[in-house]
């Protein structure tokens, strides 16, 4: 095992990372479950399909707007559990539902969005706590060690629930990540403790002002910004080609549906490889050289997945293209998470966190949209050579150099630190 593996962050990281997990294997095992209801039990079009896709994600990251600045000044670990909870109950409306007969497609779309909402208060409030909790030479190991238990999840989640949506019915999957998510927020309550309560210099309310204070500080750094510009291009465009691949090998090239997966799982290895490497490879190659060759090698294999053929050799290029874009993520993730966190006073981290997962969410639902329109009008295979050949110029939007910044000046008042 590498390094990261064998080094000890302590027990309230490890139930913090436990909680993780938990949630994860859980979205693992749900991983496509409201399409796929949509699908078999509301018998949904495509078009709905698509809709739920990328409208639920959409109106999230909207209702999320204004609830960076409120996760800011609260307790981080009561933001995570209070999100956990809301993301059970919201969840378990689907089987209630479905039980008595009463599910509609408008029911999926709210659920939908409750979640994206949920997703993007946690994962803020949880960077922060997560800066606070463990040192600051730890913050790459334990960035990693999330990735490759993200990686590990999505490899084993979705084969397992396939086959248990196939032998129980299709909301049982749902049923487990909503599990999850309690077991996340039980976990989460057992990170013993003092947590500071994070206190406004000013008025109580929320200023129009602090809704746009995240995005300030990721465009006026210039590492961040041009890394978060980066981001939405990257980040976009290869979500963007997922349903148009589904559709390309399912339909066009008839992959029956265990191959579809198998092309999916394996490459997820990748992950744990490209995690474990992460902090051995930013010691000896340091943090810059790291983003701007990784970050490079990222964008350069997605126009693989156009020349996509059928039968085994189709199935082995979409595996071997798969995997190379995933050891790559998995590898430059948790370097890109760790800076972010650096280069970001705890003061704002929250609302830094926000503004990067809503403009992440919108430029997803856009360039699908996209994706999705350039498709209709030519060909799926046309749409994802096009997003192929427009994410070789992201590595030009990477920055030219990170190793003389510093981390970020603390603030002299303890606004929203963790004890």
């Amino acid at each position: 095992m590498g390094l990261s593996a064998r080094r000890s962050l302590g027990r309230r990281f490890g139930w913090l990372w436990a909680s993780y997990a938990a949630s994860a294997y859980g979205s693992g095992l749900g991983f496509g479950a409201l399409p796929l209801i949509a699908v078999l039990v509301l018998q949904a079009s495509p078009a709905q399909v698509s809709v739920l896709a990328a409208l639920g994600p959409a109106v999230g990251a909207l209702i999320a707007l204004p609830i960076g600045p409120w996760v800011e000044f609260h307790r981080k670990r009561h933001v995570m559990i209070a999100m956990d909870l809301a993301r059970f109950a919201v969840l378990l409306t689907v089987p209630v539902a479905y039980a008595l007969g009463r599910l509609s497609f408008e029911q999926l779309l709210v659920v939908s969005a409750v979640l994206a909402t949920a997703k993007i208060a946690f994962n803020a409030a949880s960077g922060a706590f997560l800066k606070a909790l463990v040192r600051p030479d730890d913050l790459l190991v334990a960035n990693a060690r999330f990735e490759s238990t993200t990686w590990s999840s999505i490899a084993l989640g979705p084969p397992l629930g396939g086959a248990a949506v196939g032998l129980f019915g299709p909301v049982v999957t749902v049923v487990a990540d909503a599990l999850s998510y309690l077991l996340s927020a039980l976990g989460l309550t057992a990170i013993r403790g003092p947590e500071d309560h994070p206190r406004r210099t000013g008025a109580d309310r929320v200023r129009a002002g602090e809704l746009l204070d995240g995005w300030r500080h990721l465009l006026t750094h210039p590492g961040l910004r041009a890394l978060y510009l980066n981001q939405l291009l990257v980040g976009g465009l290869i979500m963007a080609t997922e349903p148009l691949l589904a559709v390309l090998l399912l339909g066009e090239l008839g992959f029956p549906p265990w191959q579809y997966g198998l092309a999916f799982a394996v490459p997820c290895v990748g992950g744990l490889i490209g995690s474990r490497l992460a902090r051995r490879v930013v010691a000896r190659h340091g943090q810059h050289r790291i983003i701007r060759t990784v970050g490079t090698l990222r964008a350069i294999w997605l126009i693989g997945l156009a020349f996509v053929q059928p039968g085994v050799v189709g199935l082995a290029t979409v595996i071997a293209v798969e995997f190379a874009i995933i050891i790559s993520m998995s590898l430059y993730n948790p370097v890109l998470a760790t800076y972010r966190l650096q280069q970001t006073p705890k003061d704002r981290i929250v609302r830094t966190l926000s503004a990067w997962s809503i403009g992440s969410s919108a430029a997803i639902a856009i360039l699908s949209a996209l994706g999705g329109l350039l498709a209709q009008a030519t060909s799926p295979r046309t749409a994802i050579a096009v997003a192929g050949l427009v994410i070789l110029a992201s590595p030009l939007l990477l920055p030219r150099s990170t190793d003389a910044e510093r981390p970020a000046p603390e603030p002299s008042a303890r606004v929203s630190t963790i004890a």
